[in-house]
């Protein structure tokens, strides 16, 4: 009788109380049943999504612990007592500002190419090749005077160097050698004058010291 008793003891203890080593090599997890291989197969797989399902919420819970921990510093930044926020405010506008005023630097001066003298018929402006108007920013590179000129007038033949040194450039003295003539343009600087016509190229009149001033 005790003999059966402890073999009954024996089977039981092999049954439910020892792990199976073949069992734990797979990464199954004991059953606290006693199922066969088909439950022991079960678990493994319930195992393993578990563990996946574990590892992807400690990757969650660092992100946002990560993204806690840089709005707290970004905040600790700000409310450091040295911490300037109106010095920063200014640096931001400053930076900004910097970029709207090179716009006007970039708009270059034109200069006339080639520069064109005429009459009253042809309009001032930026002489080209194409666009052949008349340069109203010449400047005498000889007596450093700016050029006037004067719309339907001729100079009388009296004038003489004497005469623009002392008078120029107040037209109120000027008009006493002024003759009306449709159409002609008067020119004159402090050592230099011209009548002029038609439209003329300012190269080919050597004598003059004339340049396009730019626009």
């Amino acid at each position: 009788m005790a003999k059966d008793l402890d073999e009954l003891l024996d089977e039981v203890e092999t049954k439910f109380c020892r792990l199976d080593p073949l069992r734990l090599d797979l990464g199954e997890r004991p059953s606290g049943g006693g199922g066969g291989g088909g439950g022991g197969g079960g678990g493994s797989h319930s195992g393993d999504r578990n563990g996946a399902q574990d590892q992807e919420t400690l990757r969650s819970t660092e992100t946002f612990k990560k993204e806690d921990d840089l709005d707290s510093l970004i905040n600790e930044i700000f409310e450091e007592p040295n911490f300037d926020k109106k010095s920063f405010q200014k640096f931001k506008s400053k930076s900004s500002s910097n970029t709207s005023v090179r716009a006007p630097i970039q708009g270059v001066s034109k200069s006339c190419s080639p520069v064109y003298l005429s009459g009253s018929a042809i309009p001032y402006g930026i002489g080209t090749n194409t666009s052949q108007r008349a340069c109203d920013r010449l400047r005498c590179v000889a007596c450093d005077f700016r050029i006037v000129s004067y719309n339907d007038y001729m100079w009388d033949k009296s004038c003489d160097y004497l005469f623009f040194r002392n008078n120029m450039p107040e037209f109120h003295k000027l008009k006493t050698k002024l003759i009306e003539k449709k159409g002609a343009r008067a020119y004159a600087c402090q050592c230099s004058w011209r009548t002029v016509e038609e439209l003329t190229d300012l190269q080919t009149d050597h004598q003059l010291r004339w340049v396009c001033g730019k626009h």
